[in-house]
């Protein structure tokens, strides 16, 4: 005889006997021990977008280092800065160590001259100051005479005398320096 026949003879079962029992229920007690575990109450399961892997920076650690890599930069740019800055300020330095004693070298020469020699440089300078400036407006006068006198011409006069004019002003303050040094 099988199972389903002893089974058909005995008595008849209620629909709940004849049920499947209940399986174990788990009874839900969060505890202050797993509240505070990270990502407890946060599904396993992370969405990203679809363009993730075209992303230029992916995750929060490609960004800190990014971060990070910046501000070296930015920091390594301003050491530069303040080394080429040092570098300017001791090349100033010099140049002008080397055009002060250019000054005084000079201001030396000029004050080891007699004061006949300053005098005679003096009247020197003003006959070629004179000479030269007759000479530029005698050609002047002979271009405009041919009508050939142009803002070109006229131009390159006053550059000329521009130059000779910083020329002279630089030579007579040497000259004043050295008869100060002298008298002193």
């Amino acid at each position: 005889m099988s199972y389903a026949e002893i089974a058909a003879k005995g008595p008849k079962q209620t629909p709940e006997e004849a049920a499947a029992p209940l399986p174990p229920q788990i009874e839900v007690d969060e505890s202050t021990s797993t509240s505070s575990l990270i990502d407890v109450d946060t599904p396993s399961v992370h969405t990203v977008p679809s363009d993730f892997q075209e992303q230029e920076i992916q995750t929060e650690t490609q960004a800190t280092r990014l971060e990070q890599e910046e501000q070296a930069a930015k920091e390594e740019a301003e050491r530069a800065k303040a080394k080429a800055r040092a570098e300017a300020d001791l090349a100033k330095k010099k140049a002008k160590s080397k055009a002060k004693k250019a000054d005084n070298w000079l201001t030396k020469q000029f004050a080891s001259l007699s004061d006949g020699t300053t005098g005679a440089l003096a009247a020197v300078n003003l006959l070629a100051v004179v000479g030269l400036s007759g000479w530029l407006g005698y050609r002047a006068w002979g271009l405009y005479d041919r009508r050939q006198f142009t803002w070109q011409h006229a131009g390159r006069g006053a550059g000329i005398l521009a130059a000779v004019a910083v020329f002279e002003s630089v030579f007579s303050s040497y000259l004043a320096k050295g008869k100060k040094a002298k008298d002193q």
